[in-house]
């Protein structure tokens, strides 16, 4: 078919379309749901997996951890559940023995059971609830989403003298000091009075979730003192180089082993845990997602395909004389099949672009009225979109091309 042929049916094709534009709306309904499901769903994945891939990033890529208790989806045993605590004197050996680790830093978090509160104050302001964890020196180096933007961070000498200091969270700190600059300042927490020694960097946290926002960080010798029942401690361990990764892991299961007199034909009694667990478990959660946007996807391309079928059959049967003449005057089946096929092809590929640019719109709101779910329009999910609903009209389009490119010209001419 040359490009003038080409260009002929395609613009057949339109006239065709315009000439019936609510049958045409109604029969691309199902492209237009299945294409717009595909897109607005791709573009919050793809939004939602750049966030966890920056929430990981901030971690380090060259800091693992050391817990108690698994981080993630994980059925808490008896035997998980009656773990001993990790405990300071560990955390403090395993800085010393671990020849490959870099930065070896221990921390405690505050955790509040039912019934209980804490409070930080600061005249009449005050935030209920904020995240309270003892650090050591080396903590925001090991970590660096705890990054001071004011005043300073915990100091060696905060750790000796045991020091009632703290850092705060950027949402912590402008709801305690809405018009005032907080180093400096002295706030109440649990009815104990610390000075305001620094200020993190804004971190609002994972899809809006709690983050570096919320917390207030103090001495782990001071918190040691203050709550003596927060017996969970954790280790975050840095190496210089990512190449050492494997190597500190393995030198700290050795060494923790033997502190805490683990026989050899049991497993750890704590976990190893890589800021990579996050990307993996949110991968686990996407790829259902995927799978089931797929098939309400797949539906709504069924149903549109086969209306395009129903409509395309209607369409060679109301103009079998048009067909007729067309072969009369030297039109062949090729010529014949490849007018309805473009139709086809032309009506789902309007249902595509329909699809993607209410996909787009949907995103749009979603970014904007939504900040916690961050949503990027996925231009391969795009491309994709498009090329599956022109795909469904060459599909179902094949078979009403076919049957009439093949119907004999006489009876065409005689059909009324």
């Amino acid at each position: 078919m040359t490009k003038t042929e080409l260009n002929e049916n395609f613009l057949l094709a339109m006239d065709t379309i315009r000439a019936r534009k609510g049958r045409s709306a109604l029969t691309i309904l199902g492209i237009v749901i299945g294409v717009t499901s595909v897109i607005s769903v791709a573009a919050i994945i793809t939004g939602l997996n750049r966030n966890v891939a920056d929430r990981v990033n901030s971690l380090g890529s060259k800091v693992f951890f050391i817990t108690r208790i698994p981080n993630g989806m994980v059925r808490m045993t008896e035997e998980i559940r009656t773990r001993k605590y990790l405990n300071y004197d560990e955390v403090l050996a395993a800085r010393e023995q671990c020849k490959s680790c870099d930065l070896n830093t221990g921390f405690s978090t505050r955790i509040v059971f039912f019934g209980d509160i804490d409070v930080i104050r600061h005249g009449r302001e005050e935030v209920e609830n904020p995240f309270i964890r003892g650090v050591e020196p080396e903590y925001s180096d090991a970590i660096p989403m705890f990054t001071v933007a004011d005043g300073r961070f915990i100091s060696k000498y905060d750790m000796e003298h045991t020091r009632d200091v703290c850092v705060l969270g950027r949402a912590v700190a402008t709801t305690l000091f809405p018009a005032i600059d907080p180093i400096g300042q002295e706030v109440n927490l649990d009815g104990r009075h610390y000075e305001v020694i620094g200020v993190f960097e804004p971190d609002s946290g994972l899809f809006g979730g709690p983050g570096v926002d919320q917390f207030v960080v103090i001495p782990l010798t001071t918190f040691l003192k203050v709550y003596p029942e927060s017996k969970e401690h954790m280790l975050a361990i840095s190496v210089k180089d990512p190449r050492l990764m494997n190597l500190a892991e393995d030198e700290i299961v050795e060494i923790l082993r033997r502190l805490r007199r683990v026989p050899a034909a049991k497993p750890n009694d704590f976990e190893l845990t890589t800021p990579d667990f996050i990307k993996d478990l949110w991968n686990q959660l996407t790829g259902a997602i995927v799978v089931l946007t797929s098939v309400i996807s797949s539906i709504g391309l069924l149903v549109g395909g086969i209306g395009v079928m129903n409509i395309m059959l209607i369409s060679v049967t109301e103009r079998t004389q048009e067909i007729g003449v067309r072969k009369a005057v030297g039109a062949r089946k090729q010529d014949i099949r490849a007018q309805f096929l473009i139709e086809a092809v032309t009506l789902t590929s309007l249902g595509g672009i329909a699809g993607v640019l209410l996909g787009a719109t949907i995103s749009f709101l979603v970014r904007t009225f939504i900040p916690g779910l961050p949503a990027e329009l996925s231009w391969p999910w795009v491309a994709m979109g498009f090329l599956i609903s022109a795909s469904v009209g060459l599909f179902f389009g094949y078979y009403p091309a076919n049957r009439a490119a093949n119907l004999d010209p006489i009876d065409c001419l005689r059909y009324e």
